[in-house]
């Protein structure tokens, strides 16, 4: 069943960046319950920032699920990446992102690879895939020890220049790496990477894990121009029974855009 999952960032209050919620971890988790969703994705700067007894409590309280936990912290405030040419910033970036995957994974939820992944520049790009398949591959054997997959995220050309769209990405993946290891498709960087993101959907499907619900100018979804019904149709086919997260800005302000979100949701998912 696809359901909806709200972010909730514990980040400084900033409009430019793609969160709904936050900082207050109490008061994020009763608005969204409020709300109606079901589950949340957590964006923290870092894994201090979390108070997990405090999480776990509001969780049971509330009757909310935890869907993911991002790990782009990691990059927002100390500038690690899977891929630096620093094999020590290299090791702090895997071990963070392990510790995410373990305390994800002990909430029932997944942790997501997105700006951690890093950008090739001007250095050798096989050189940079392999030490990406290399972390990638140890990342999601951490995460099958715990029972659960793990989320990487293709992000458009202006944040990265590894990989940027659904089919780029599936076949790097389907060179060998651990098939725990599934795809984040978030609308937005679809919107600018995709010729048809729906019909990408349905080539890659059976490789797609997550979802960021997202219009095309990382508002809610209704405030862009994204054609939301093949995307739905798309997921359909292909079986998917993840969330859609709303990762977007938080426009007009946070209430209308997580209302606005949720209200988009059920108008293509119906409940029966």
């Amino acid at each position: 069943m696809i359901e909806p999952s709200l972010t909730i960032s514990l980040l400084p209050p900033n409009p430019k960046a793609p969160f709904i919620l936050g900082p207050s971890l109490a008061e994020s988790i009763t608005t969204a319950a409020e709300l109606g969703y079901p589950a949340i994705e957590l964006f923290p700067p870092n894994l201090a920032a979390v108070d997990f007894v405090e999480l776990d409590r509001l969780l049971r309280r509330h009757q909310l699920r935890l869907s993911t936990i991002g790990t782009g912290g990691g990059w927002v405030t100390r500038q690690l990446t899977l891929i630096d040419p620093d094999p020590q910033i290299r090791r702090q970036a895997r071990d963070y992102i392990a510790e995410v995957i373990e305390r994800a994974a002990a909430r029932g939820a997944t942790a997501i690879i997105g700006s951690m992944q890093g950008r090739v520049g001007t250095r050798d790009r096989a050189e940079c895939l392999s030490l990406l398949g290399e972390q990638l591959t140890d990342l999601a054997q951490v995460a099958a020890t715990c029972g659960k997959s793990l989320f990487y995220e293709p992000l458009n050309r202006y944040e990265t220049d590894l990989f940027n769209d659904l089919d780029s990405t599936t076949a790097f993946l389907a060179n060998g790496l651990p098939s725990n290891l599934q795809i984040l498709a978030d609308f937005f960087h679809m919107n600018i990477e995709e010729a048809d993101p729906a019909a990408a959907l349905r080539r890659c499907g059976q490789r797609v894990g997550h979802v960021h619900f997202v219009d095309s100018n990382r508002q809610v979804p209704g405030y862009g121009h994204t054609d939301f019904a093949p995307l739905a149709a798309a997921l359909t086919q292909i079986d998917y029974a993840g969330y859609l997260a709303i990762e977007a800005f938080p426009l007009p302000d946070p209430l209308t855009a997580a209302r606005q979100a949720l209200s988009a949701f059920h108008t293509l998912f119906p409940q029966k």
